[in-house]
């Protein structure tokens, strides 16, 4: 089984993030659980979503406490938030950055994602472009399959621009 925390703030689509990468992982056959954890409901608040993908059926119903990769859309969580607790030297961290802003005890990636979807998008959303990362780092599931799940999500121009927000993620994230 392979586990994800997503770090984010409200508004910014980490909750999204896992649930589009569960539907992609339930496409391909696999068993997948997302859900999303937060307080008092206000746009901004630091919040975290999870995800669990698996070739069997997923028995835990629990926050991840030891994730293989850490997802951080907001860079400012790195200094007011854990973002690294209970990862292992092999757990993979992937920010939203362009920064060398590395995470002690976990390998450590960094991607553009605000650049990117900024520029894209018109909006910095980074949702879909720290899924690319994620792909690139630790393919779970196959890119094609996470584009299907992007359409049925989304209106079919958004739809497009994010799976191009993708690709460019994809390309450019990088191991610090």
């Amino acid at each position: 089984m392979k586990e994800i925390r997503i770090h984010g703030r409200a508004g910014q689509g980490a909750w999204t993030a896992g649930n589009l990468l569960a539907m992609a992982a339930i496409d391909e056959g696999k068993f997948a659980q997302s859900f999303p954890e937060f307080g008092p409901e206000r746009m901004g608040a630091p919040m975290v979503a999870f995800a669990r993908i698996d070739d069997k059926p997923i028995e835990l119903h629990c926050d991840v406490y030891e994730p293989d990769c850490v997802l951080v859309l907001d860079p400012t969580l790195v200094k007011i938030v854990n973002v690294a607790e209970g990862t292992s030297k092999e757990s993979k961290v992937i920010i939203n950055t362009s920064k060398d802003i590395k995470v002690e005890g976990a390998r450590t990636f960094r991607v553009p994602a605000s650049e990117i979807a900024t520029r894209v998008l018109g909006k910095d959303i980074t949702n879909t472009a720290i899924l690319g990362a994620l792909l690139k780092v630790e393919p779970l599931i196959d890119i094609e399959t996470l584009f299907k799940a992007i359409d049925a999500r989304f209106p079919s121009k958004l739809a497009e621009l994010n799976k191009q927000v993708v690709k460019e993620a994809y390309e450019r994230v990088e191991e610090i």
